[in-house]
């Protein structure tokens, strides 16, 4: 797709848990260091579940927050998708529950599950389906509690990855100029194996022996990703503005996947694009997947960084293995 279409970001919000984890939490129990994880990873801390914190409650926060900000009722939600790796329950949907603790109408709900590229492939979906003309308001959230899946003993992992959400309500433009101007979705399957999780689904159903063995934490690839990663992100944004017909030096943000800050790093250096267009935050949240552009989206605007008539780009990349990029005027 490389013609606008009139559908804009009208609200943002974000959630997080109360809990800090920083490195020098780890330097307690494991063999690692605060110096070791800031050099290869950019994070400094990251938020935890506890309390009864999980994918719901952070989703729900983040899309009332969203709802507010864009001057909406819940009744006036016609569409609601949530990307998540870690969803409320296995079944259903947490985008059902969420629908009921919002308060919702008896509006098409449902989960996404791509990873890291999560919150970019419900946005171009919700477009799509707001593109016939049936839904007029749709509410995307991203909301992970990776920790539910990190083995804390694994320090490979454990280090990488946060907790949060972030949520954005998409509606109808109301100038000439303001929309979503290019989506692009991709996956290779062949690399499904580098991030993903061997036991708990029909494959390796759960029991003792799965629980024993730890077939339940997230298991990574760590070179075979950071390579996919650093490609893919240059790759997808270039392709971006090159279809629109616009030129790098147009951006005003990049919102990438906060994968790893030296991922990041790297694929701009490639573009040759300037850092201070890009937003990092990965130093505060860690890895939160699907949450993690929602809440860089949030951030930004939360800072001033984005501003009517911006373009504004969103690029995903993770664990599927997928990728995709929006891009669209603020």
């Amino acid at each position: 797709m490389n013609t606008r279409l009139p559908f804009t970001i009208q609200g943002v919000g974000s959630a997080l848990p109360e809990k800090v984890m920083t490195n020098a939490d780890f330097e307690e129990y494991l063999e690692t260091s605060d110096e070791w994880i800031r050099a290869r990873t950019g994070i400094r801390e990251r938020r935890i579940c506890c309390n009864g914190e999980n994918a719901l409650t952070l989703g729900v926060s983040a899309s009332q927050s969203a709802l507010e900000r864009a001057g909406l009722e819940p009744s006036d939600i016609d569409l609601i998708i949530v990307a998540t790796s870690t969803p409320y329950v296995p079944l259903p949907a947490t985008a059902c529950y969420l629908q009921a603790q919002l308060g919702c109408r008896q509006v098409p709900a449902f989960d996404l599950a791509a990873a890291c590229s999560g919150f970019v492939y419900a946005m171009a979906s919700a477009v799509g389906l707001m593109h016939t003309g049936t839904y007029r308001h749709a509410l995307i959230v991203g909301s992970e509690a990776m920790s539910a899946i990190t083995d804390f003993s694994d320090r490979t992992t454990c280090v990488l990855l946060g907790d949060g959400a972030g949520a954005a309500v998409l509606g109808p433009a109301t100038d000439d100029v303001s929309g979503v101007y290019d989506c692009l979705l991709g996956a290779d399957g062949t690399g499904a194996e580098a991030i993903f999780i061997p036991a708990g689904g029909s494959r390796l159903p759960a029991s003792s022996d799965t629980v024993h063995e730890r077939l339940h934490f997230l298991k990574m690839r760590g070179r075979e990703v950071y390579k996919f990663a650093v490609l893919k992100m240059a790759e997808v944004i270039r392709g971006a503005v090159d279809r629109v017909g616009i030129d790098l030096d147009d951006l005003a943000i990049v919102i990438p996947h906060q994968s790893n800050a030296r991922i990041i790093e790297s694929a701009v250096e490639r573009l040759g694009l300037p850092m201070d267009r890009v937003l990092i935050n990965i130093d505060k949240y860690g890895n939160t997947s699907a949450a993690s552009i929602p809440l860089g989206l949030d951030d930004a605007a939360t800072m001033g960084r984005i501003r009517k008539g911006d373009w504004v780009l969103l690029a995903g990349f993770g664990g599927g293995l997928t990728w995709g990029s929006v891009l669209l005027r603020w």
